[in-house]
């Protein structure tokens, strides 16, 4: 492809032809304003933000969108005219015209890109009035909310879903005025095919998608005498939770989640990642049991409840190929209910269990039946995202980066490198693999790291040599790799051993929970810091973990034990006829 010269603020560029007027501001360090792109989509060109002025023929000029404009050579454009700033001025107050005038309550105050435009363009005030549009909230769904009266129409949401996730679950319907962005059949979000991974809440510049939250009900537990309140906190969460402390993405906070969970009042702090090394002794085995007796195959992970969610509607035949292990989140929980309780003396309807999570379906997880313990006792009670975690913290004055490190409690809050890798994409596998590999191959030496598990790739798949045995794996993360892979699989034209999915880009560092904003570039930041938590870990295999070989001597007797089946794993359900 060949490069053309264009001139920008007088500036000589050359971009490669074919590119827009956007990439090319961006290359020479020229910012322009937008809404609606975001460089993960394709191209909306809905908000207008992005208008330039383009020099045509004679020295006249028109205003452009630089999003999908193609530069051409000998073009001449200006961001930042007076007509320029007047018209995107002019596009602002327009959205204003039509968003409710609720900033100081609203959840997204400070982090919206609406308001950070207004104070860009020094607009103070309401400039015009007139009929505005009025449509109902969906608070249906335990993970998501919708509230279509501040939506701006960027249609993010929309691109997101149908283009990286390949769910369907959103799309405009109407027209002009009335347009409007829905599920299917205007159902509510707990009765369409929505996943809740939360990639849509990610992507919306404003607040018209929103976390159900749960820091009310975390707060009375904590003011109440009479509960006894434990925490679990996702291997995610230590590299992400400084980014809304105004830290780097990928700065590593492991010790300091622990002493602002106690300064909040918590009585016990576990560590997800100790769940994790559960999850990997409990499935690392279930993929042993199948390499012994023929399949069936691929076994595939569990632990993304999105993921999960998306397997019952979509793809119901892969249910009998799920590991039927719990999710580490699920295992912490339900061990902290019984395990825990009986070694504390604590009656298990005393235990309000919360769980920090980088994920929003964590919150349809806790919900499901199948995650009940005797008499309807959630395994765990709350799920509050990196988020809301922050947000409570805010609340209650505590500078999380400037609190002293301190250990997560033991047993439960005992971890391996391993637990650790759950956070991003192919770690999970890369965590069962060296357990798997230490059994089936136990004088090849200890092997920690697989390259082919790494890396960015939607897909990464290949072969791995244990023994003299060959095994085919592959790691999908975002669900629209997920269906390429599982069409493959089904039609026959790919044959594997180990699946592993996770619902969200990156993993779980790309979760939905996670702080705003989330692109490819801080989730690479995310990624190389978990990886260094592994690293620096003493012990790095889960069955080497001195805590989960403890409780199954003193608890579990062994992995897929009886008891371990009764209380680790799960099974699914045909959630929604396909197609619909």
């Amino acid at each position: 492809m060949k490069d053309v010269k264009l001139t920008i603020n007088g500036i000589t560029v050359e971009m490669p032809e074919g590119s827009t007027l956007l990439e090319a501001a961006r290359s020479i360090g020229v910012h322009i304003p937008t809404l609606c792109h975001d460089k993960q989509l394709t191209i909306g060109g809905a908000c207008r933000m992005c208008v330039v002025e383009v020099e045509g023929p004679g020295g006249s000029t028109r205003l452009e969108p630089a999003c999908s404009y193609p530069v051409r050579e000998g073009m001449t454009a200006r961001t930042n005219t007076a007509e320029v700033r007047n018209a995107r001025r002019t596009i602002i107050e327009l959205i204003l015209a039509n968003h409710p005038h609720s900033c100081q309550t609203c959840i997204r105050n400070g982090r919206c890109q609406l308001q950070s435009l207004c104070r860009e363009y020094s607009i103070s005030e309401y400039k015009y009035e007139g009929e505005r549009r009025h449509f109902k909230q969906d608070v249906s769904s335990e993970a998501i909310t919708r509230h279509p009266e501040y939506c701006i129409l960027c249609g993010k949401c929309v691109r997101v879903c149908r283009e990286v996730q390949k769910v369907y679950a959103l799309d405009f319907v109407n027209r002009g005025f009335s347009t409007v962005v829905l599920p299917a059949f205007d159902r509510e979000l707990s009765q369409s095919v929505c996943v809740l991974c939360g990639q849509c809440l990610l992507k919306c510049p404003v607040a018209a998608i929103r976390d159900k939250s749960y820091i009310s009900q975390v707060e009375e537990a904590l003011e109440n005498p009479d509960i006894y309140c434990t925490v679990q906190v996702a291997p995610a969460i230590r590299a992400s939770i400084g980014e809304m402390f105004g830290l780097p993405p990928g700065t590593l906070l492991t010790g300091k989640v622990p002493s602002a969970l106690r300064r909040l009042g918590f009585d016990k702090i576990f560590d997800t990642d100790f769940g994790a090394d559960m999850a990997v002794m409990e499935e690392g085995y279930e993929l042993l049991e199948r390499l012994k007796n023929g399949g069936p195959f691929p076994l595939i992970t569990s632990c993304s409840p999105g993921w999960v969610k998306f397997m019952e509607q979509f793809y119901p035949e892969f249910i009998s190929n799920m590991s039927t292990a719990k999710s580490p989140q699920q295992i912490t929980g339900v061990l902290t209910k019984t395990y825990f309780a009986e070694q504390a003396g604590i009656d298990p309807l005393r235990i309000f269990n919360v769980a920090v999570m980088p994920c929003s379906a964590k919150k349809f997880e806790i919900k499901r039946p199948e995650m009940m313990l005797a008499e309807g006792l959630p395994e765990v009670d709350a799920v509050l995202t990196t988020r809301e975690f922050a947000d409570l913290l805010h609340l209650h004055e505590i500078n999380l980066p400037s609190l002293p490190d301190e250990d997560f409690d033991p047993i439960l809050g005992m971890s391996s490198g391993a637990g650790v890798m759950f956070g991003v994409t192919g770690g999970m596998m890369e965590a069962a693999l060296r357990t798997v590999g230490a059994v089936l191959d136990p004088e090849g030496g200890e092997r920690l790291e697989f390259p082919i598990l790494r890396g960015f790739g939607g897909i990464k798949a290949g072969s791995i040599l244990i023994g003299k045995q060959e095994y085919r794996i592959c790691v999908a993360h975002g669900l629209g790799n997920a269906r390429q892979v599982l069409d493959a699989v089904r039609e026959g034209r790919e044959k594997y051993h180990f699946l592993e999915i996770m619902a969200c880009p990156g993993g779980c560092i790309g979760g939905g929970g996670q702080p705003l904003p989330t692109d490819d570039t801080i989730r690479r930041q995310r990624i190389e810091a978990i990886y260094a938590e592994d690293r620096g870990k003493a012990v790095r295999c889960a069955h080497l973990n001195p805590a989960v070989r403890r409780i199954y001597e003193e608890f579990l007797d062994e992995p897929l034990s009886e008891k371990a089946h009764e209380l680790l794993h799960t099974s699914y359900q045909l959630r929604m006829p396909r197609g619909v």
